[in-house]
């Protein structure tokens, strides 16, 4: 199957500091890609080199290939058109704006390109989140930690993206809403979209992830099937924190 994106060969420095060496990866239609590693692995920085989100101070080289099409040159404001899109681990949501219009947000990109059916994916998101349905008219700044991230790719999904990509989505969640936010990204694969997921939990990532990468000091260390690198004993010993009691 024709890879979503591609990515070859991704280079990414800050000055004279390179913290992306050489990456490649690739995510399928409809598939879930997790990249998982310790902090510092440039994890992050891969995925804002992607989406172009990058701050002033750093640059990049290589190819970024989405839809067949070469995005290197491309603003982000035309990534998300043509179907790409990122939920930082900040969340970035308007905390004094309802959760419904943080929703409504959502859609705007396809609201401003002429689509009249730009919110059409509401009923779909309340059926994911039955609780933001429940909170449509609260402050998003009152809503729990678990409750700002069901937001945030609530908002995300309002988007119809054909790429979702997510950035460390159980940062600072309690170990239950973490379950939820993965059993819902799970869930997503039967919508089509594709998903790049960049997390440090490494069992929950491989547990709902097809294929998935292991990143270590900016370079790619190890790739394959999620369930073989579940059962890798490097990724065992090293993320998975079952040490000796795996392999006994």
């Amino acid at each position: 199957m024709e890879a979503i994106l591609e990515v070859q060969d991704l280079h990414v420095r800050y000055g004279k500091v390179e913290a992306v060496h050489g990456v490649s990866l690739s995510v399928a239609p409809g598939q879930i890609v997790s990249v998982i590693g310790p902090n510092g692995a440039g994890k992050s920085t891969t995925l804002n080199a992607i989406m172009g989100t990058m701050d002033g101070t750093a640059s990049s080289s290589g190819i970024v290939r989405f839809l067949c099409e070469d995005i290197g040159p491309m603003p982000v404001e035309e990534r998300v058109r043509r179907g790409m899109c990122l939920v930082p681990e900040t969340r970035e949501l308007f905390s004094s704006m309802s959760v419904l219009d943080n929703l409504r947000l959502g859609a705007w990109p396809r609201r401003r390109a002429g689509d009249r059916n730009c919110m059409d994916q509401l009923e779909t998101v309340y059926r994911l989140f039955p609780r933001l349905e429940e909170r449509a008219q609260q402050d998003a700044g009152t809503l729990s930690g678990g409750e700002r991230q069901m937001l945030a790719l609530g908002r995300a999904l309002m988007a119809k993206p054909k790429l979702l990509m997510l950035d460390e989505p159980s940062l600072g969640l309690a170990p239950l809403i973490v379950r939820e936010i993965f059993h819902v990204v799970s869930r997503l694969r039967s919508t089509g979209v594709a998903i790049l997921l960049i997390e440090q939990n490494a069992r929950a990532a491989l547990q709902v992830s097809d294929h998935g990468y292991v990143l270590e000091t900016g370079n790619v260390a190890l790739h394959g099937p999620a369930q073989e690198l579940a059962g890798n004993r490097r990724v065992i010993d090293t993320y998975l924190g079952l040490g000796r009691q795996a392999a006994a």
